[in-house]
């Protein structure tokens, strides 16, 4: 007579292991919110405002206007 080898797999099935689950779960929306905040701190950083540039304005348009 053979015998079956039976394996217990109800350590390792999500369904039977609620804690490790949820920490895996927890873990990994920490991790993906902190690269979404890192990279999204990135692309602003790619994309910041890079200063004032030289734009010459007409006489006529200012605040005080210079007439010839």
């Amino acid at each position: 007579m053979e015998q079956e080898e039976v394996t217990d797999n109800s350590g390792k099935d999500l369904a039977h292991n609620w804690v490790s689950t949820s920490r895996f779960l927890f873990y990994a929306q920490v991790i993906m919110f902190v690269a979404l905040v890192l990279g999204g701190c990135y692309t602003m950083y790619q994309h910041r405002y890079k200063g004032t540039p030289e734009v010459e304005v007409p006489g006529n348009t200012l605040y005080n206007p210079q007439y010839k």
